[in-house]
Protein backbone atom coordinates (compact mmCIF):
# COMPACT_ATOMS: atom_id res chain seq x y z
CA UNK A 1 0.00 0.00 0.00
CA UNK A 2 2.89 2.04 0.92
CA UNK A 3 4.35 1.86 -2.89
CA UNK A 4 1.07 2.71 -4.50
CA UNK A 5 0.83 5.51 -2.31
CA UNK A 6 4.10 6.26 -3.38
CA UNK A 7 3.40 6.12 -6.79
CA UNK A 8 0.27 8.00 -7.49
CA UNK A 9 1.49 10.55 -5.49
CA UNK A 10 4.42 11.22 -7.51
CA UNK A 11 1.47 11.47 -10.81
CA UNK A 12 0.04 14.47 -8.62
CA UNK A 13 3.65 15.70 -8.26
CA UNK A 14 4.48 15.59 -11.87
CA UNK A 15 0.61 17.50 -12.28
CA UNK A 16 1.39 19.84 -9.35
CA UNK A 17 4.63 21.35 -10.83
CA UNK A 18 3.06 21.69 -14.24
CA UNK A 19 0.46 23.71 -12.55
CA UNK A 20 2.97 25.62 -10.94
CA UNK A 21 4.67 26.07 -14.28
CA UNK A 22 1.65 27.42 -16.36
CA UNK A 23 1.00 29.62 -13.43
CA UNK A 24 4.43 31.12 -13.18
CA UNK A 25 4.11 31.74 -16.95
CA UNK A 26 0.61 33.52 -16.72
CA UNK A 27 2.15 35.39 -13.46
CA UNK A 28 4.88 36.81 -15.74
CA UNK A 29 1.86 38.59 -18.28
CA UNK A 30 1.67 42.33 -18.44
CA UNK A 31 -1.48 43.37 -17.24
CA UNK A 32 -3.97 45.09 -19.61
CA UNK A 33 -7.24 46.95 -19.17
CA UNK A 34 -9.60 44.27 -17.68
CA UNK A 35 -6.52 42.48 -15.45
CA UNK A 36 -5.52 46.13 -14.39
CA UNK A 37 -3.23 43.75 -11.33
CA UNK A 38 -2.41 41.57 -13.92
CA UNK A 39 -2.62 37.54 -13.42
CA UNK A 40 -0.36 37.60 -10.31
CA UNK A 41 -3.25 35.97 -8.26
CA UNK A 42 -3.25 32.66 -10.24
CA UNK A 43 -0.10 31.53 -8.30
CA UNK A 44 -2.57 31.46 -5.75
CA UNK A 45 -5.16 29.67 -7.20
CA UNK A 46 -2.49 27.30 -8.09
CA UNK A 47 -1.39 26.86 -4.51
CA UNK A 48 -4.78 26.83 -3.16
CA UNK A 49 -5.93 24.10 -6.02
CA UNK A 50 -1.96 21.86 -5.23
CA UNK A 51 -3.35 22.34 -1.11
CA UNK A 52 -6.88 20.97 -2.36
CA UNK A 53 -5.43 18.10 -4.04
CA UNK A 54 -2.76 17.31 -1.34
CA UNK A 55 -6.26 16.75 0.82
CA UNK A 56 -7.30 14.10 -1.15
CA UNK A 57 -4.08 12.58 -1.51
CA UNK A 58 -3.83 12.38 2.24
CA UNK A 59 -7.97 11.17 2.40
CA UNK A 60 -7.46 8.34 -0.18
CA UNK A 61 -4.16 7.18 1.92
CA UNK A 62 -6.02 7.14 4.78
CA UNK A 63 -8.54 4.88 3.52
CA UNK A 64 -7.11 2.80 1.76
CA UNK A 65 -4.58 2.15 4.77
CA UNK A 66 -7.61 1.47 6.73
CA UNK A 67 -9.24 -1.01 3.86
CA UNK A 68 -5.71 -2.85 4.42
CA UNK A 69 -5.61 -3.07 8.34
CA UNK A 70 -9.03 -4.86 8.04
CA UNK A 71 -8.11 -6.84 5.51
CA UNK A 72 -4.51 -7.65 4.99
CA UNK A 73 -2.61 -8.52 2.32
CA UNK A 74 0.66 -10.47 1.53
CA UNK A 75 4.06 -7.74 0.27
CA UNK A 76 6.61 -8.10 -1.56
CA UNK A 77 9.44 -6.43 0.34
CA UNK A 78 11.90 -6.51 -2.00
CA UNK A 79 10.17 -4.82 -5.14
CA UNK A 80 8.98 -2.12 -2.62
CA UNK A 81 12.62 -1.19 -1.09
CA UNK A 82 14.22 -1.18 -4.63
CA UNK A 83 11.50 1.32 -5.99
CA UNK A 84 11.42 3.13 -3.09
CA UNK A 85 14.84 4.15 -2.77
CA UNK A 86 14.56 5.16 -6.93
CA UNK A 87 11.94 7.44 -5.58
CA UNK A 88 13.30 9.06 -2.65
CA UNK A 89 16.84 9.79 -4.83
CA UNK A 90 14.33 11.58 -7.33
CA UNK A 91 12.23 13.60 -4.74
CA UNK A 92 15.40 14.71 -2.68
CA UNK A 93 16.51 16.27 -5.70
CA UNK A 94 13.28 18.08 -6.23
CA UNK A 95 12.95 19.37 -2.78
CA UNK A 96 16.48 20.97 -3.60
CA UNK A 97 15.36 22.70 -6.51
CA UNK A 98 12.02 23.61 -5.06
CA UNK A 99 13.43 24.34 -1.42
CA UNK A 100 14.78 28.38 -1.59
CA UNK A 101 11.46 29.84 -3.37
CA UNK A 102 9.17 32.06 -1.27
CA UNK A 103 6.17 31.47 -4.04
CA UNK A 104 3.16 30.20 -2.54
CA UNK A 105 2.47 28.66 -5.78
CA UNK A 106 5.64 26.75 -6.19
CA UNK A 107 5.45 25.93 -2.36
CA UNK A 108 2.50 23.86 -2.92
CA UNK A 109 4.63 21.92 -5.47
CA UNK A 110 7.16 21.71 -2.91
CA UNK A 111 5.00 20.10 0.13
CA UNK A 112 3.98 17.41 -3.04
CA UNK A 113 7.52 16.55 -3.34
CA UNK A 114 8.35 16.65 0.32
CA UNK A 115 5.02 14.63 0.77
CA UNK A 116 6.37 12.31 -1.82
CA UNK A 117 9.62 12.33 0.13
CA UNK A 118 8.01 11.20 3.19
CA UNK A 119 6.14 8.54 1.06
CA UNK A 120 9.11 6.75 -0.30
CA UNK A 121 11.23 7.32 3.29
CA UNK A 122 7.73 5.37 5.10
CA UNK A 123 8.06 2.50 1.66
CA UNK A 124 11.51 1.78 2.85
CA UNK A 125 11.23 0.99 6.61
CA UNK A 126 7.90 -0.95 6.20
CA UNK A 127 9.92 -2.91 3.36
CA UNK A 128 12.80 -3.13 5.87
CA UNK A 129 10.76 -4.39 8.80
CA UNK A 130 8.04 -6.48 6.33
CA UNK A 131 11.76 -7.76 5.07
CA UNK A 132 13.29 -8.63 8.28
CA UNK A 133 10.21 -9.51 10.14
CA UNK A 134 7.93 -10.38 8.21
CA UNK A 135 5.30 -8.26 10.08
CA UNK A 136 2.51 -6.69 7.49
CA UNK A 137 0.63 -4.16 9.57
CA UNK A 138 3.61 -1.65 9.55
CA UNK A 139 2.37 -0.39 5.71
CA UNK A 140 -0.77 0.23 6.76
CA UNK A 141 0.21 2.03 10.00
CA UNK A 142 2.89 4.03 8.57
CA UNK A 143 0.71 5.29 5.25
CA UNK A 144 -1.63 6.76 7.94
CA UNK A 145 0.91 8.70 9.87
CA UNK A 146 2.17 9.91 5.79
CA UNK A 147 -1.43 11.26 5.48
CA UNK A 148 -1.50 12.92 8.29
CA UNK A 149 1.34 15.01 7.52
CA UNK A 150 0.86 15.81 4.16
CA UNK A 151 -3.16 16.87 5.31
CA UNK A 152 -1.59 18.81 8.26
CA UNK A 153 0.94 20.83 5.51
CA UNK A 154 -2.39 20.89 2.98
CA UNK A 155 -3.96 23.14 5.80
CA UNK A 156 -1.55 25.67 5.99
CA UNK A 157 -1.13 25.73 2.62
CA UNK A 158 -4.66 26.22 2.02
CA UNK A 159 -5.28 28.76 4.76
CA UNK A 160 -2.84 30.91 3.81
CA UNK A 161 -3.88 31.08 0.06
CA UNK A 162 -7.36 31.82 0.98
CA UNK A 163 -5.77 34.57 3.42
CA UNK A 164 -4.76 35.96 0.21
CA UNK A 165 -8.00 35.71 -1.72
CA UNK A 166 -10.00 37.48 0.78
CA UNK A 167 -7.17 39.97 1.02
CA UNK A 168 -6.04 39.80 4.61
CA UNK A 169 -3.51 41.31 6.25
CA UNK A 170 -0.35 39.96 5.32
CA UNK A 171 1.26 37.62 8.44
CA UNK A 172 3.87 39.86 9.25
CA UNK A 173 2.54 43.10 8.93
CA UNK A 174 0.80 44.28 12.30
CA UNK A 175 -1.62 46.92 11.24
CA UNK A 176 -1.57 48.53 14.68
CA UNK A 177 1.91 49.19 13.98
CA UNK A 178 1.51 50.33 10.37
CA UNK A 179 -1.23 52.66 11.63
CA UNK A 180 0.95 54.17 14.59
CA UNK A 181 3.77 54.82 11.74
CA UNK A 182 2.04 56.48 9.78
CA UNK A 183 0.44 58.78 12.20
CA UNK A 184 3.62 59.13 13.47
CA UNK A 185 4.89 61.52 10.93
CA UNK A 186 5.13 65.33 11.30
CA UNK A 187 2.46 67.02 9.84
CA UNK A 188 -0.64 64.24 10.40
CA UNK A 189 -3.18 64.32 12.64
CA UNK A 190 -5.14 61.01 12.09
CA UNK A 191 -5.08 57.79 9.68
CA UNK A 192 -8.30 56.04 8.79
CA UNK A 193 -9.77 53.87 5.72
CA UNK A 194 -6.44 52.03 6.53
CA UNK A 195 -6.51 48.69 4.30
CA UNK A 196 -3.44 46.36 3.81
CA UNK A 197 -3.28 43.17 2.02
CA UNK A 198 -1.53 40.64 -0.61
CA UNK A 199 -1.71 40.89 -4.42
CA UNK A 200 0.98 38.21 -4.41
CA UNK A 201 3.83 36.90 -3.19
CA UNK A 202 6.15 39.34 -1.61
CA UNK A 203 3.86 41.84 -3.30
CA UNK A 204 2.12 43.41 -0.68
CA UNK A 205 -0.57 47.16 -1.15
CA UNK A 206 -1.65 49.50 1.12
CA UNK A 207 -4.53 52.10 0.83
CA UNK A 208 -5.34 54.58 3.66
CA UNK A 209 -6.34 58.55 4.09
CA UNK A 210 -3.90 60.40 5.87
CA UNK A 211 -5.22 63.60 7.35
CA UNK A 212 -3.06 66.51 7.97
CA UNK A 213 -3.44 69.45 10.61
CA UNK A 214 -5.81 72.37 9.91
CA UNK A 215 -4.46 74.83 6.28
CA UNK A 216 -2.96 77.16 8.66
CA UNK A 217 -0.11 75.03 10.14
CA UNK A 218 1.88 74.84 6.49
CA UNK A 219 1.70 71.55 6.16
CA UNK A 220 4.09 70.82 2.81
CA UNK A 221 1.77 67.35 1.65
CA UNK A 222 4.14 66.57 -0.59
CA UNK A 223 6.79 66.04 1.79
CA UNK A 224 3.71 64.04 4.09
CA UNK A 225 3.88 61.84 0.87
CA UNK A 226 6.81 61.09 0.29
CA UNK A 227 7.99 60.30 4.13
CA UNK A 228 4.65 57.96 4.32
CA UNK A 229 5.93 56.10 1.31
CA UNK A 230 9.44 55.67 3.05
CA UNK A 231 7.93 54.16 5.53
CA UNK A 232 5.71 51.96 4.19
CA UNK A 233 8.67 50.58 2.44
CA UNK A 234 11.58 50.13 4.28
CA UNK A 235 9.61 49.52 7.81
CA UNK A 236 7.30 47.30 6.29
CA UNK A 237 7.93 46.62 2.64
CA UNK A 238 4.57 47.71 1.15
CA UNK A 239 5.91 49.31 -2.60
CA UNK A 240 2.21 49.74 -3.55
CA UNK A 241 0.72 52.14 -1.45
CA UNK A 242 -2.45 54.66 -2.40
CA UNK A 243 -2.47 57.66 0.28
CA UNK A 244 -5.29 60.20 -0.08
CA UNK A 245 -4.26 63.22 1.75
CA UNK A 246 -7.06 65.18 3.20
CA UNK A 247 -7.59 68.21 5.48
CA UNK A 248 -9.25 68.31 9.10
CA UNK A 249 -12.18 70.18 7.00
CA UNK A 250 -12.65 67.26 4.42
CA UNK A 251 -12.47 64.45 6.92
CA UNK A 252 -15.08 65.97 8.95
CA UNK A 253 -17.51 66.65 5.58
CA UNK A 254 -16.64 63.02 4.43
CA UNK A 255 -17.56 61.11 8.33
CA UNK A 256 -20.50 63.14 8.47
CA UNK A 257 -21.86 62.21 4.77
CA UNK A 258 -21.80 58.46 5.76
Amino acid sequence: LALLSDAGHMLTDAAALLLALVALWFAGRPADLKRTFGFFRLEILSALLNGLTLIAIAGFIGYEAWQRIADPQPIRAGLMLGVAAVGLVVNLGGMALLSHSHSMNVRGAFLHVVGDTLSSIGVIVAALVTWLTGWTMLDPIISIVIALVIAFSAFGLIRRAVHVLIEGVPDHIDLVEVFGAMKGIEGVASVHDLHVWTIANQMHALSAHLVVESPGSCVDRDRVLIEARRVLRERFGIDHSTLQIESDDFASHAHSTH
